[in-house]
């Protein structure tokens, strides 16, 4: 049996690493120990040496309930902190002395690194997943740490899309070659081995084993299809998947993954192009018969339930479900809002040291359990069924549509449905493809408008109002995702600081500004969309031209004109209106390199230039700090009734005017 660790690095990700819980399947399939870990492994080497620590005293002094002390101890060997040692209380044991050197050895061990000794390496196989390219840094970080973990003869295999993009890069930065591609043929792991691991279901049980919580937790995941069939120079699929699958049927792995973990409400399909596919229609009937058409609802089950059945399986992963129903228990406690029930549930979980999960066991789970099913219960019994929604969240290809692939969409539980709209050129297979889906009654659709590639800034505002102006026109709901593109290689592909050739970064910042303001997204509404982008292109490349802090509170430095407010909205378009033609240009290329640290300010500068400059100094501190200068006048603005504010929601105060070379005048 060997000893499975699967990593994920540290970033920030919405979904879940579904090639390490394929390979989590794999390896217990044959039996082998298999932990799962996301976060800081500093923290994952910390835990693992806690616990190793408790099993010994455990062993030396079985009399101490240990478990109920292991956030003290976990504090203790990572602080070095004599006061933990006495938050212990066991002063009083007759063994005191000796505990405490046994303490200090685990301690020791810690810090002087001794688990980092070939010896003491507990790990015959490492799996590292990876992803972005902007993630390079961590993701070298984390490799470089796991190979200090692994048995000498052991292996470390490193796979994912920033191994397969640069795997030169991975084996320059770790000495570690990566697996390139998919786990699409036998032999990959073990070469005396038939299984195809990316044909098995996944395991979601691990996921319960980490803190980290992914957004999209309630849903089966993965594709019907591979590949794509295109070669976009922006896009990564052509060397991810470079062989397009036409259909691989999934209700059997739904049906296998209900059986074992329970059911998910949703259906999250990552397929990269599955309008492409020439079996479109069994990719439809596949997605009904695993429970998904349209109007489908799901009801809840009792995971607690399956948690502690889990638990009382030796074969089971108990970490996993040991968190999942201590998670459980006290999500239901913090639900509570009559005062007497909530005091009887939380003495319940302290006095078995459920309120922590270092402190958790599965006896005291099954203890608290039965006193807590009854009621528990009761409150599962009141759920309601919630609609089911089937999600292709990498998007659909507008020139694969055609009028039946519409109608066959409109038969599953599709919500959103997600139509790429990553550059102005496919605008007329764009609008057929809205219409086609709006006449078979598809109302809720979402696409990924990318940006900062090829493209000019104008087409980004064109592409926003074509969705707008749909919505309006066919009573839809479309919500625009602007995604700003990075490179796959060369020189900023491991950082996001690339610039497209029609862009700069005060645009760049100016359209972040203003997606900070909108909570990432646009959706239906003319004026709400005129108000964040302007009412044409003038008023667009105004705001494009706009100072960050002024994008972010635009209604209220538009309210300070009212005040007569020297940083008034208007003053600002004054101060650059008043300048030259050759002002302008000395202006402009200044804020669109998006530097206004006052000591690159040149002193020599134009006086009006210096003045307009003054605008761009970083005010949101000035805003929205207790000592900021405009932090009264904020906290005027707040209480104002905002019937009084539709002067202000409907207006623009003013635009640039760009001047002509022919133009010099003031």
């Amino acid at each position: 049996m060997r000893n499975v660790l699967l990593i994920e690095p540290n970033y920030k990700t919405k979904f879940p690493p579904i090639g390490l819980m394929k390979l989590a399947t794999y390896f217990k399939s044959l039996g082998d120990n298999v932990v799962f870990f996301k976060g800081d492994l500093k923290d994952f080497i910390l835990n693992r040496i806690t616990d190793k620590c408790i099993n010994i005293l455990t062993s030396v002094c079985p009399e101490i309930n240990w478990k109920l002390k292991h956030d003290i101890l976990q504090q203790y060997i990572k602080t070095r902190k004599s006061s933990y040692i006495n938050a212990l209380q066991i002063e009083d044991s007759d063994t005191y002395d000796f505990l405490v050197s046994w303490i200090d050895q685990f301690k020791d061990y810690y810090w002087k690194k001794q688990y980092l000794n070939p010896g003491e390496r507990e790990w015959d196989w490492i799996g590292v997943t990876t992803m972005f390219t902007f993630y390079f840094d961590i993701t070298v970080k984390t490799i470089n740490q796991a190979k200090d973990l692994l048995k000498p003869n052991g292996t470390l295999m490193v796979g994912g899309v920033l191994a397969t993009l640069q795997p030169e890069k991975i084996l320059e930065a770790t000495k570690i070659q990566p697996h390139i591609g998919l786990l699409n043929k036998p032999g990959i792991i073990d070469k005396d081995n038939e299984i195809i691991i990316d044909t098995l279901p996944l395991d979601y049980s691990i996921l319960e084993e980490i803190d980290y919580k992914y957004e999209m937790s309630d849903a089966y995941y993965g594709s019907l299809t591979k590949g794509c069939g295109r070669d976009c120079a922006f896009c990564a699929v052509q060397k991810l998947e470079p062989e397009y699958v036409h259909f691989m049927p999934m209700s059997n792995r739904i049906e296998a993954i209900q059986s074992e973990y329970g059911s998910n409400r949703n259906l999250l399909l990552m397929d990269n192009n599955v309008l492409a596919s020439e079996k479109f229609e069994d990719i439809i009937e596949d997605i009904i018969k695993s429970g998904f058409q349209k109007g489908a609802t799901y009801l809840e089950p009792d995971k607690l339930k399956l948690a502690i059945e889990k638990i009382k399986d030796p074969s089971a992963n108990h970490r996993a479900y040991r968190r999942m129903a201590q998670r459980l228990m006290l999500e239901y406690y913090q639900s509570i809002k009559d005062r007497d029930k909530s005091y009887k549930v939380y003495s319940v979980l302290f006095e078995r040291g459920l309120l922590s999960i270092g402190s958790t066991t599965n006896a005291m789970l099954l203890e608290a359990y039965e006193l807590l099913r009854e009621d528990y219960e009761k409150v599962i019994a009141k759920r309601r069924p919630r609609q089911r929604i089937v999600d292709f969240n990498q998007g659909v290809d507008a020139r694969h549509f055609t009028e039946r692939k519409a109608e066959m969409l409109s038969k599953i539980a599709i919500s959103p449905l997600r139509i790429a709209f990553d550059w102005i050129s496919v605008k007329d297979e764009y609008l057929q493809a809205i219409r086609w889906s709006a006449k078979y009654g598809i109302r809720n659709f979402s696409n990924y408008l990318l940006y900062n590639f090829n493209d000019h800034p104008d087409d980004l505002y064109e592409r926003l109002k074509i969705n707008v102006d749909l919505c309006a026109e066919l009573n839809l709901n479309i919500y625009s995702f602007p995604m700003k593109y990075h490179p796959l290689q060369g020189k900023h592909s491991h950082d996001r600081d690339y610039i497209g050739k029609y862009w700069n970064r005060k645009y760049i910042r100016a359209i972040q500004a203003i997606m900070n303001s909108t909570k990432g997204s646009i959706g239906r509404g003319q004026s709400f969309f005129y108000k964040a982008f302007g009412r044409n292109l003038d008023q667009y490349h105004t705001l494009l031209e706009m100072p960050d802090t002024l994008i972010i509170y635009r209604f209220f430095f538009e309210w300070l004109d009212s005040k007569k407010h020297p940083l008034g909205m208007s003053n600002w378009v004054k101060s650059i209106n008043c300048m030259t033609y050759i002002e302008q240009q000395l202006f402009f290329s200044i804020i669109h390199d998006n530097d206004f640290d006052p000591q690159h300010i040149n002193e020599d500068l134009p006086k009006r230039v210096k003045h307009a400059l003054s605008f761009y100094r970083n005010r949101r501190d000035d805003v929205a700090k207790v000592k900021g200068e405009l932090y009264s006048l904020k906290k005027e603005f707040d209480t104002l009734p905002k019937e009084s504010l539709g002067y202000i929601k409907n207006s623009f105060a003013g635009t640039i005017k760009f001047k002509r070379k022919y133009n010099t005048k003031i």
